[in-house]
Parts: structure tokens; C-alpha cells; sequence
């Protein structure tokens, strides 16, 4: 079991976690003591308390707050939903061109009884898996290993499920030089014409164009303590206020949260997570987000092929627009005495060169 980490929010649940934990080891040692049942009732009490303090913190999270959330490392990532939700799962590596990036996974499986072709982001738990994924951060090869898979998921008519959760593409020397920018652009070019269904799920960070590179889609999913945006906060602030310590801010700016994104219409679907997080319940994760995927996959297997690229395309043009709303006209008998105000003023000579 992979040990408990507290965010900066949770020091109250954090208190409250250890006390039952105190009390569950005391009730073993005196298990066969009278003890025994006033310790089992102090462990419900406090256990109760636990539950509402942790509906108290998370109905209430701010952007930045949220921000954390999907950064949590013990959060489920990619192969832990591939395996939990998909049987028969055969991964595929290589770009056929230099190398297989391991911070982009991907391969065949089967959700429920539908064949797919899944691929995402996989960050890594150890520091040693993080290292060989590069932290989730894919170079070109990565992404064009998820462009050959989802070429090959078009040959064989297979729908394709995408997960996403990255910092955002590797910015370093190497991967620039072969083409970072261009293969992200391929990408998001091919993705919108792919003539199969696309469902992609931003399950943690969906950051810049790392995410987008394989978040074109029929449908887009967030989970409920997920982002995405164009940048980080850190690099927002870093940016904009010469300060990272400014992050809180730039997160509010950034309109980053899953429930603001649908407002704008950028995601389709909120999917609700465990209370506190994915992390504290990833079975239950799991379950719910199979069920979402599969409702989904279904029902764009039902819609003809060359309306389903026409409603693609018709949902990228739509992203960005925006109603321009005139300014509200003061009537002019409510104008005048300003204006005569105005007037009244004494004007001051400018100063003499």
C-alpha cells in the first residue's frame, strides 16, 4: 500500500487520519479486553468526524488547491486504469522512425465489450520510473508512437481512448531538434480527421500542448479534481508577475478547474470523483470511469462516420469563440449633469518648458 501523502490543505484531515490510525493499533493490542469497545466507538466518532471535515475541505477547493489534487502522487495514473478498467491489453512501443518513449503508453485492449486502441501519459511512481518517463513529459517519438497507434486504430476500424495527464511536452534541446512542435502539430492535424471515433480523459495535469496532442475529440472528459491549461501556474506567474510564488493567482486566472472548462464548453463531461480525490478511493475511480467511457463509446459508435468528422470539426472551429456584448448606453438625462460637472471644472494651464 503506497503511503498516505497530505497536501498543503489537509493538515486538519491529516491530524485526524493519524488519531484513528493511533487508536486502530490500540484496539489490536487490547483486542480482547473490555477496552476493546469503547475503543471501537472513539474510532467510529472520530472516523465520522474525518468524513465531514473531508466534505467541508473539497466543497470548497480553490483553482490552485485543485492544482495540487491532480498533481497528488498517489493518484491513479494511466497504466493503473488500464489495468483496473481493460482486459486483453497488448502494449505497443516505438515510433517506427527512433526511438520508444516511455512517457506516452499505449497498445490493443478491450473496455467492456468494445475493442479499442488506449494510449496516454504515464508519469511514474518511484523516482526511478519517473526518471524513465520523464516525469510524463513525452518527446516527439512519443507522440509519434500515439500517432501510429491511432493510424492503426483507423486501419482496423477501432475506436481510440485517450488519457491525459502531463506537465505539458518535454521543452529540452534534444526533443526540439527533432521536431517537438512539428509532431505535436501532426498530432492535432491528424487528429481531426481520423475517421473513428476519439474519447480523451484529462485524469490528472492536462498541460499546453503535451495534452492537446492527444486530447482532439469526439468527446472530452475531465475528472472532477483535474486541469487543464495552457500552462502552468508556476509558469503563468513566472511569466507575467516575475514571481512562481504567484501561482495561487495565475490559477485563478487561468481558468483551469473541470467544472469552470465545461462552462466554456471546452469539455464535455465532468466525471465525479471519490470524496478527497481519486487517490483515496481509485476502485471507485475506476468503476465510475469505466461506465463514463463505455456510455460514450457507445453511443458515438451509433453516429455515421461522416457526421462524426463534421461534428469534429465543427467543435474545433467553435473553440475560442465568444459573444461581443455592446456597453450599456446611459440615458441622456442622467448624462447631462455629469457633463455640465465636467465643464464647471477649472482647467489648469500646463506647466511652462
Amino acid at each position: 500500500m503506497a503511503k498516505r501523502v497530505f497536501l498543503e490543505f489537509e493538515h486538519d484531515i491529516e491530524a485526524f487520519d493519524k488519531k484513528i490510525e493511533e487508536l486502530k493499533e490500540l484496539a489490536e493490542n487490547t483486542a480482547e479486553s473490555d477496552k476493546a469497545v469503547s475503543i471501537d466507538r472513539e474510532i467510529a466518532a472520530l472516523e465520522a468526524k474525518s468524513v465531514e471535515l473531508l466534505k467541508k475541505v473539497f466543497s470548497d477547493l480553490t483553482p490552485w488547491q485543485m492544482s495540487l489534487v491532480a498533481r497528488h502522487p498517489n493518484r491513479p495514473y494511466t497504466l493503473d486504469y488500464i489495468q483496473s478498467m481493460f482486459t486483453d491489453f497488448h502494449e505497443l512501443h516505438g515510433d517506427r522512425a527512433f526511438a520508444d518513449d516511455q512517457a506516452l503508453v499505449g497498445g490493443l485492449a478491450r473496455i467492456a465489450d468494445i475493442n479499442v486502441v488506449v494510449l496516454g501519459n504515464q508519469k511514474g511512481r518511484t523516482l526511478r520510473e519517473r526518471t524513465q518517463r520523464n516525469f510524463g513529459m513525452a518527446r516527439p517519438e512519443g507522440y509519434r508512437k500515439a500517432l501510429r497507434l491511432m493510424k492503426l486504430a483507423e486501419k482496423f476500424d477501432l475506436p481510440v481512448v485517450t488519457f491525459i495527464d502531463t506537465p505539458g511536452a518535454y521543452p529540452g534541446i534534444d526533443a526540439e531538434e527533432r521536431g517537438q512542435s512539428e509532431a505535436i502539430g501532426h498530432n492535432i492535424y491528424a487528429m481531426s480527421t481520423l475517421n473513428v471515433p476519439i474519447v480523451s480523459c484529462v485524469i490528472g495535469e492536462g498541460g499546453s500542448g503535451g495534452a492537446l496532442a492527444i486530447g482532439v475529440a469526439d468527446t472530452v472528459m475531465m475528472l472532477q479534481y483535474s486541469t487543464y491549461s495552457v500552462i502552468s501556474p508556476e509558469g503563468c506567474a513566472s511569466i507575467l508577475w516575475k514571481d512562481a510564488a504567484q501561482a495561487p493567482r495565475a490559477a485563478e486566472a487561468l481558468a483551469l478547474t473541470a467544472s469552470r472548462l465545461s462552462e466554456l464548453g471546452l469539455v464535455d463531461r465532468v466525471i465525479t470523483e471519490p470524496l478527497g480525490g481519486a487517490h483515496r478511493d481509485p476502485k471507485l475511480m475506476a468503476t465510475t470511469l469505466r461506465k463514463a467511457l463505455t456510455d460514450e463509446l457507445r453511443k458515438l459508435l451509433k453516429i455515421d462516420r461522416a457526421e462524426l468528422l463534421a461534428r469534429r470539426a465543427s467543435r474545433l472551429e467553435n473553440y475560442g469563440r465568444f459573444e461581443r456584448v455592446a456597453a450599456e448606453t446611459v440615458p441622456e438625462e442622467a448624462a447631462a449633469p455629469a457633463a455640465q460637472a465636467r465643464a464647471a471644472e477649472p482647467v489648469q494651464d500646463a506647466p511652462q518648458a
